[in-house]
């Protein structure tokens, strides 16, 4: 190729775009109507799920004139709603919850390390998401996918600091109360 002269194609510029920090899953697609005057207006809604598996995930629904339009509009709404993932070092969760809301009701288990991720649907893509290595979900409710994810959401958000679960109890740190004493001996 002489020099001087640009090059054209398809490969031109990919070099110069940064990558994105946040992995991005399409949970639900859907195309709504509204019945005005003059017939229906169609939008497409989507419901976006990101997360950077470090242990921070995110949802965002939105609606848009076309499937692109609404799927970036999404993923923009699920960068403003992160939240941190309170994990173990193993990569699982510290607790187990159960939570209803609306009409979701979801079980979340903390799992031994090298189980995997046990859970359908929208709780996995989620889970994978957020980096959870080990973990049990089942939905028991619902199969609404906005409203489940929404719900799985609101059970992370929910997760307290894990415990340090390597430090033992000894003796000295918790003496039991039923210890005798050895009685005090008086000089006569």
């Amino acid at each position: 190729m002489p020099q001087g002269r640009q090059q054209r194609g398809r490969g031109r510029g990919r070099d110069d775009k940064p990558q994105d920090e946040f992995d991005q899953v399409i949970l639900d697609l859907a195309r709504v109507t509204r019945v005005m005057a003059g017939g229906k207006r169609m939008r497409f809604r989507a419901c976006v799920a990101i997360g950077d598996r470090k242990g921070r995930v995110g949802i965002g629904l939105a609606k848009g004139a076309d499937v692109s339009l609404a799927i970036s509009k999404g993923t923009n709404d699920a960068k403003k709603n992160l939240i941190k993932v309170k994990m173990t070092e193993t990569g699982t969760i510290g607790h187990n919850i159960v939570i209803k809301a609306n009409s979701a009701k979801l079980i979340i288990k903390p799992a031994p390390q090298g189980t995997g991720i046990i859970a359908g649907s929208v709780l996995r893509q989620i889970f994978e998401l957020a980096g959870i290595k080990d973990i049990v979900g089942k939905i028991i409710g619902t199969s609404n996918k906005v409203n489940n994810a929404k719900t799985a959401i609101k059970a992370l958000d929910m997760l307290r600091e894990p415990k340090d679960f390597k430090k033992k109890i000894t003796k000295e740190d918790n003496p039991k109360k039923d210890d005798k004493k050895e009685p005090i001996k008086e000089d006569k």
